[in-house]
């Protein structure tokens, strides 16, 4: 059953998700950089272990991201994930996340996180709508942790000469509820706004291409000091589900 969006309905969403990226900031104030991000994520059920578990799900997922334009391993993240299937449209999960981190001119690092979720996928005439909200428990250094949500809203429209070819767009938001030594003070966080193509090879294997747009706001915890970065980065994917 597919619900039925009206053009002014789709163009308020579209600029509502990549309002993040046209954040004005002081240019004096702004580091930029460019980068690329690489994603590998597979989905399945999990009745291959058992037919009980139809509603089961799985996710695993793992990214290399790099700055310095281009030439510097920064990040490393594997997340896996247990879900299970409210219905065709909505999913709980609950996961873990590892990101190892060597930023330029500055100590290795590594963040844990532990977070639930809930992913909910809402086909219309135009395109398919994708909602994520994740709460991530954040753990860095010593007994100190970050509470931080975050929330993506995501848009694929199939392209009516060929449907194997999708225009992307999606953004995400992230917000820090505590104030931290390492985290920095509560409050805005950093916005992530993509948009390119996806092509699906079949119904088992899809990619994504495109340019994403990260912004950062730190503000120190213990000097008050305001730093604002922008990431350009070139982002591809692959999706697989089985």
């Amino acid at each position: 059953m597919f619900v039925k969006v009206t053009k002014k309905s789709l163009y308020l969403c579209s600029v509502l998700a990549l309002s993040g990226a046209a954040t004005a900031v002081p240019a004096a104030e702004l580091a930029e950089d460019t980068g690329a991000w690489l994603q590998a994520v597979a989905e399945g059920s999990m009745e291959f272990i058992d037919p009980s578990l139809k509603k089961g799900r799985v996710w695993l997922e793992g990214q290399s991201r790099f700055d310095g334009n281009w030439n510097h391993w920064y990040q490393g993240m594997v997340r896996t994930a247990v879900g299970y299937s409210l219905s065709d449209r909505a999913t709980i999960w609950a996961g873990y996340t590892w990101l190892p981190t060597q930023n330029i001119g500055k100590p290795y690092y590594s963040q844990q996180d532990v977070w639930p979720a809930f992913r909910y996928v809402l086909p219309t005439d135009v395109g398919t709508f994708t909602f994520r909200t994740m709460w991530e428990t954040n753990f860095v250094v010593g007994n100190q942790v970050r509470e931080r949500p975050r929330q993506m809203i995501k848009f694929m429209h199939p392209m009516e000469f060929e449907p194997r070819l999708s225009l992307i767009a999606w953004d995400e938001a992230f917000y820090r509820v505590n104030t931290t030594t390492w985290g920095g003070k509560s409050g805005f966080d950093q916005n992530r706004a993509f948009a390119g193509i996806g092509w699906t090879f079949n119904k088992n294997v899809r990619t994504e291409l495109g340019y994403m747009n990260q912004y950062l706001d730190s503000v120190s915890a213990t000097t008050g000091k305001t730093s604002l970065t922008m990431h350009h980065l070139g982002m591809a994917s692959v999706f697989i589900n089985f």
